[in-house]
């Protein structure tokens, strides 16, 4: 038994570690700490950081908070933020109660079917947050986000989400390829976009949970993950053009089954 419950807890600081969103930068960590509404966990200080002025600032809206200042050697830092050249010696652990890992989210889908946008190798930071804002703001469940091949969170992410990114339910996973399957054997259909489709999205009749697969700004869904999808439909383009932003594209998604 003993055992059990050692596992048990490792799988419970597991899951709130990976709840944990950890930015970086004076501004950024500031507006954090000014929202009440964002939970924050931990701030990281460079031991480096000339005391008074914005460190000061950020060291007493966190003991207002009672939130945890804790210090670190500049390369330490480095290896938090994981962006040494940009996080200015600051940065700060935020709790994302709707950032889940996919196993924690197929072990408890929603009851009524949903949708998510998936994104296969989205590496632009501002269509990221900008995709983030507009599911967000939508009806549909959230975004599958891969590890792999997808831009990191970072304040430009932040910012082009308008702060939303704090509201969202983002499901993480490492890879697509991996992802997927599992929400195809649960019942879900996978779909691309497809210029080719003769089934536009507004002809779209779902009867199953969906997961939308966006990909990357230039070369699209890669070939692996478009044949784990089943299905495609087309959004129909008038006057010559050729394709929509990702983002733009991800919001007419996320909004369609509500329109």
């Amino acid at each position: 038994m003993p055992h059990s419950t050692d596992r048990d807890e490792h799988l419970q600081r597991k899951r709130f570690f990976d709840r944990l969103l950890t930015i970086y930068g004076r501004k950024p960590v500031i507006e954090a700490l000014e929202n009440k509404d964002i939970p924050c966990y931990r701030i990281h200080l460079a031991d480096s950081n000339k005391p008074g002025g914005i460190v000061k600032q950020i060291i007493d809206l966190a003991e207002k908070r009672g939130v945890e200042v804790v210090y670190h050697s500049r390369q330490a830092l480095s290896r938090i933020s994981r962006n040494g050249k940009q996080d200015q010696g600051v940065a700060a652990d935020l709790e994302c109660p709707n950032h889940l890992l996919l196993d924690d989210f197929l072990a408890n889908p929603p009851e009524k079917n949903y949708s998510l946008i998936a994104l296969d190798g989205i590496t632009n930071p501002q269509n990221l947050g900008m995709i983030i804002r507009s599911v967000t703001a939508s009806p549909c469940h959230g975004i599958l986000l891969p590890k792999q091949g997808t831009t990191a969170i970072s304040p430009l992410v932040i910012k082009a989400s308008a702060g939303t990114l704090f509201k969202s339910t983002l499901i993480h996973c490492e890879s697509l390829e991996e992802a997927l399957p599992k929400l195809t054997i649960q019942g879900a259909t996978c779909c691309t976009l497809s210029s080719h489709s003769k089934q536009s999205l507004s002809e779209l009749k779902v009867e199953s949970p969906i997961v939308y697969v966006l990909g990357n700004e230039s070369g699209g869904v890669s070939r692996k993950v478009n044949d784990l999808c089943t299905s495609q439909v087309c959004i129909p383009m008038n006057n010559g053009v050729e394709s929509l932003n990702v983002a733009v594209t991800a919001a007419l998604l996320a909004f369609h089954h509500q329109l």
